[in-house]
């Protein structure tokens, strides 16, 4: 005769770990995300210690200071244990409504501004019903936000790649990044752009943590260069903005051009002196996509199909050349 033994665990404590872990083992953090009392935060996680016979983590006072070497074991199954749940209210959702939900969108500001209205306008045609709610943030913040299920799809440049054991990223589209410089300057007619030439003006640029920025830096050390950068910024608007006033030259990402009906600022093409870069997706490993997101994932590119999806969610695909 098989007996099972039947744990007196909950949904709840689950949460309660792995927001715990999320908030760098602070308690009262972790309860403010979930929007309940530390104590009650704390109470859940020592019942379910007890329930398993381990502990998850070491204390020192009420303090949680490190997750055990079981505890390590616990978080793998707490955390797939919760992507299951997820999937199975996304398959009662696409069964129950196939043509309407919210679909979230984890971006940078780039690629909200200038890339996603199009694809986002026709994903709006097909799914009428379907609502769009979109999450902006630094590249690294995108790539948290769906391994947390904040987002089901991310869209970025840098980063996402990093993060390989709990996100599927598939190349989307290959970009360059332009020099924008006021159409008086003497750059914008110069024959042949150099990084010297680049190099010997004041530069208007972005953050370092977005919009390719790491390739471009990368480009001026190869040919041990300094650039004389006077201003940083994450909105290409604004970098273009403060050409305009004659700050300096600046570099931005060609999509932040190329619908530019202005003539008093110039562009020109720097992929032959900084490289290319490739925006890409990520999706959660091991998450239920509902058909609308596969479909927006096509508007993103035409290579991005669903078969092509389904295989690198099942292990079967990890990249492709664009």
């Amino acid at each position: 005769m098989v007996s099972y033994c039947l744990f007196n665990v909950n949904l709840h404590q689950f949460r309660f770990v792995r927001e715990a872990v999320r908030r760098g083992l602070n308690l009262t953090e972790a309860a403010k995300a979930l929007h309940t009392s530390q104590p009650g935060v704390s109470k859940a996680i020592i019942e379910l210690e007890e329930e398993l016979g381990i502990d998850i983590f070491t204390r020192h006072g009420k303090r949680l200071k490190r997750i055990t070497e079981p505890g390590e074991r616990v978080l793998e199954s707490i955390d797939i244990i919760l992507r299951e749940v997820a999937n199975l209210k996304r398959i009662g959702e696409q069964y129950s409504a196939q043509d309407y939900g919210t679909l979230s969108i984890a971006t940078t500001h780039t690629q909200a501004r200038y890339v996603l209205p199009k694809p986002v306008a026709r994903l709006r045609e097909v799914y009428p019903k379907v609502n769009i709610s979109l999450h902006q943030g630094a590249p690294d913040q995108v790539a948290r936000m769906v391994m947390e299920e904040t987002a089901e799809i991310g869209i970025a440049t840098e980063s996402l790649s990093d993060y390989a054991p709990q996100l599927i990223t598939l190349p989307c589209y290959e970009w360059q990044h332009v020099l924008v410089v006021p159409n008086w300057h003497t750059l914008a007619t110069k024959e042949r752009l150099t990084l010297e030439d680049i190099a010997a003006e004041p530069l208007i640029t972005y953050h370092p943590s977005f919009t390719g920025r790491s390739r471009v830096d990368h480009a001026f050390a190869q040919r041990q260069l300094e650039p004389r950068i006077v201003l940083e910024a994450i909105d290409s608007d604004v970098i273009k903005t403060y050409v305009r006033l004659g700050l300096g030259i600046g570099i931005v990402a060609e999509m932040a051009v190329q619908d530019d009906k202005e003539t008093d600022l110039v562009s020109r093409p720097l992929g032959l002196l900084l490289g290319t870069n490739v925006a890409r997706i990520a999706l959660k490993r091991g998450a239920y996509l509902r058909d609308f997101v596969y479909h927006f994932a096509s508007l993103l590119s035409d290579r991005l199909d669903k078969e092509l999806i389904l295989k690198a969610m099942e292990g079967r695909v990890t990249d492709y050349e664009l």
